[in-house]
């Protein structure tokens, strides 16, 4: 079917420049450079405009263990202003019936490579990886995303409104992430989610000995925490030097490890193995640093209480394993028993183009795993899994990853319980604002990449 151009110029300006045009304008730390106190690469995401809409009559996941039955949501400003039945609204709001549909938090993904290895695969876009050195703490990941990876639509139709960047796990440090907003926009700037925090990624066991075994080490596992702990000493003699003289030039992969010690940067670590997590934890103890998350962690369930005890969110596959040596210990109900414990914090991540547009059928799987082994997971904790959780490990809980009063107004409507494989993402909001409806083709995001191939095969006239 041959389209008109006006309705794909249409289709391409709302998914694209509109909403561009908000998301890049100046902000006012844009203009920030080295050592005056502002951020470098700051955000210049905007939240769209958009009336209030009420969701009425709806299941609501508030994200916080909570389960409301025939409620309502109320969006405004790009808030959240109201979660409770009977509410009612301004003549302007848009009213959206709910009735027999789920309604959640936007989802997150703690780990995620679009935008440093998009679509198309191509080498031209293999960004994630600095693979020059075991230790490459000063490349950034938003300095590599392309704002046109499909894969971004696709992952805003699957109800995932932020999601974390992160370089490739080549290196034994492989530099810091970046948490964005699921938005269309020219630059990662406009994407980038204002206010949170870096990550660093940072990855043990086999890849960065498979890296460099061959270019000089590290080639053992005792060589990579060796490689740790170098690293980490020299960011402390560094952090004493700038803290005595300002004028000491600047080192930014020092930097961004003295970052990680001071707090102000979130260490997720690339770890399979129980005993190499334990490791890990000792080198946070020695280096004074805090593990947000340790991502894949297929051994998790061994010591769960420990990452319970000590505050560490394990982010998990539902179900990977077997595909490496380090990955053959996992059990099904991994996820399920890191959940278990009176702190734990278990998160449901996909580190993959295609999972993350179904975190929701991810964590369904984990449900029905945990269910074999006796142990029922009500749909108002697992949604903790993808969305309260995977809020806290970056840093951001206290804007979204829950339906609270003024938090973001980042939300899904789903067509039904969303931990079905029938379920669908309806409609995906984002600070308030409708930017994926699958009812309405207008809104189904389409980047001047995409466009672009359709006119090239002939798809526009």
């Amino acid at each position: 079917m041959i389209r008109p151009l006006t309705a794909a110029l249409c289709v391409a300006l709302f998914a694209g420049c509109a909403t561009t045009a908000s998301n890049d304008a100046p902000s006012p730390s844009a203009e920030a450079r080295p050592g005056s106190g502002q951020e470098a690469y700051a955000s210049t995401y905007r939240p769209i405009a958009a009336p209030p809409v009420l969701i009425a009559g709806a299941t609501v996941l508030t994200g916080d263990g909570r389960r409301l039955e025939g409620a309502d949501v109320l969006m405004q400003d790009g808030r959240i202003a109201a979660v409770g039945s009977g509410l009612t609204a301004g003549a302007d709001a848009v009213r959206v019936d709910g009735r027999g549909k789920w309604v959640t938090p936007g989802l997150i993904d703690v780990h995620s490579h679009l935008g440093v290895y998009p679509s198309p695969g191509a080498s031209a876009h293999s960004d994630g990886n600095e693979s020059t050195a075991p230790v490459t703490a000063q490349v950034w990941a938003e300095h590599s995303v392309w704002p046109q990876d499909p894969g971004f639509g696709a992952a805003l139709a699957g109800g995932v409104t932020a999601l974390q960047i992160l370089p490739g796990s080549a290196n034994l440090v492989g530099g810091r992430g970046v948490t964005l907003k699921n938005v269309a926009a020219t630059t990662a700037q406009g994407m980038k989610f204002p206010g949170a925090p870096h990550g660093l990624k940072m990855a043990c066991g086999e890849n960065p000995k498979r890296v460099y075994g061959q270019k000089g080490g590290p080639a053992t596992r005792m060589g990579n925490v060796a490689g740790y702990r170098a690293a980490f000493i020299d960011a402390q003699d560094y952090a004493r030097k700038r803290g005595k003289d300002a004028a000491t030039k600047r080192d930014l992969k020092l930097e961004t490890l003295a970052g990680a010690m001071d707090g102000d940067i979130l260490v997720h670590i690339h770890c399979y193995r129980a005993d190499e997590m334990a490791q890990m934890l000792d080198l946070a103890k020695e280096f004074d640093f805090k593990v947000a998350a340790f991502h894949h962690g297929v051994e998790a369930y061994k010591l769960a209480d420990r990452l319970a005890a000590d505050g560490v969110c394990g982010a998990l596959w539902a179900d990977w394993w077997g595909f490496k040596m380090e990955a053959f210990d996992g059990i099904q109900e991994n996820i399920a028993l890191v959940d278990r414990p009176a702190n734990g914090c278990a998160i449901v991540h996909s580190d993959s183009d295609e999972g993350i547009q179904r975190l929701n059928q991810e964590a369904a799987k984990v449900m029905a795993n945990a269910r074999r082994a006796g142990i029922e997971i009500a749909p108002e904790r697992a949604i903790r899994w993808i969305t309260q959780n995977a809020a806290k490990s970056l840093g951001i809980l206290d804007r979204t990853g829950t339906l609270d009063v003024g938090k973001m107004a980042d939300v899904v409507l789903w067509n039904g319980d969303p931990f079905t494989v029938y379920a669908h993402a309806e409609q995906v909001y984002v600070d308030g604002a409708r930017l994926y409806d699958r009812a309405d083709p207008s809104l189904r995001p389409t980047t001047d990449f995409m466009l672009g191939q359709s006119a090239a095969q002939g798809g526009v006239r």
